[in-house]
């Protein structure tokens, strides 16, 4: 994946760099019917470690974002024999713009969740990654999530996703938030690598997709972070529907988080 990230979106996001405003360089995009943006980087990684998976380990086969949802739908049985899930371009829009905050996630998935999760950093040159029930790691140093957050919500620094949450949740972020400072950094796998390794306290996303969130979810519970819905279910979900996120670094953050949480749905 190092590898492939270097040779593949480097390159581009450098060269994208270097370009004038009149002539924009290796930032070939488009628009997708979801309103998200696609460049010719995420094609071309998809395409290098389908390849290369496919060369390694034949008996899996891959689900990558950029496929189509007929794809997606029809490659999900496969899942019960172990199945690739790829986000090749996590953070596209950061990358298009020039924004230095993106990565590439890949987990393989079977039937009953994400057993193995890899995120590679290209900017930074972190790996974060875990097995499940065997622990997490950056750069092949053990991970654990040994920031305790501020006893109160108030001092805490949350990242939150603002335009998939309920309006009513975000309306009440917005007026009178919980926390101290708020950060939204766009590429969730990243995001939960970040809380993984304690860069800040509190995660709330609106909606996520299972590219996602597949690596980043088992990296973050290896870690010991805990994390549920915010209709309090387990993250995973056997599906491609969207999933929302609420977690944080500890416990005892994580409580008072989920309560404030649900004293806003029952007003």
């Amino acid at each position: 994946m190092r590898a492939a990230a270097q040779s593949e979106i480097m390159p581009r996001f450098a060269a994208r760099e270097a370009a004038s405003p009149s002539q924009p360089v290796g930032v070939e995009r488009t628009v997708k019917g979801d309103g998200s943006v696609v460049t010719a980087a995420d094609h071309a990684m998809q395409e290098r470690l389908r390849t290369e998976l496919a060369r390694r380990w034949p008996q899996y086969a891959l689900l990558g974002e950029e496929m189509s949802g007929q794809a997606h739908a029809s490659l999900m049985p496969s899942a019960h024999e172990g199945l690739w899930c790829l986000d090749p371009l996590d953070g596209t829009t950061n990358y298009a713009a020039g924004v230095p905050f993106f990565g590439v996630s890949l987990a393989l998935l079977k039937a009953d969740g994400p057993v193995l999760g890899l995120i590679y950093d290209p900017l930074r040159d972190e790996c974060f990654s875990a097995v499940r029930g065997q622990g997490a790691w950056r750069n092949g140093v053990p991970l654990r999530a040994t920031v305790t957050a501020p006893d109160e919500l108030r001092r805490c620094l949350a990242v939150v996703d603002f335009k998939r949450l309920p309006r009513p949740l975000a309306a009440a972020l917005g007026s009178a938030p919980p926390y101290g400072s708020q950060r939204n950094f766009g590429a969730c796998s990243l995001e939960w690598c970040w809380l993984a390794a304690g860069r800040f306290h509190l995660y709330m996303h609106g909606g996520q997709k299972l590219w996602d969130y597949a690596a980043g979810s088992l990296i973050a519970a290896e870690a010991g972070i805990p994390a549920a819905t915010l209709d309090g279910e387990p993250i995973f979900s056997f599906g491609l529907d969207s999933r929302s996120v609420v977690a944080a670094v500890d416990a005892a953050s994580f409580e008072r988080w989920t309560a404030w949480t649900a004293s806003i749905a029952q007003r």
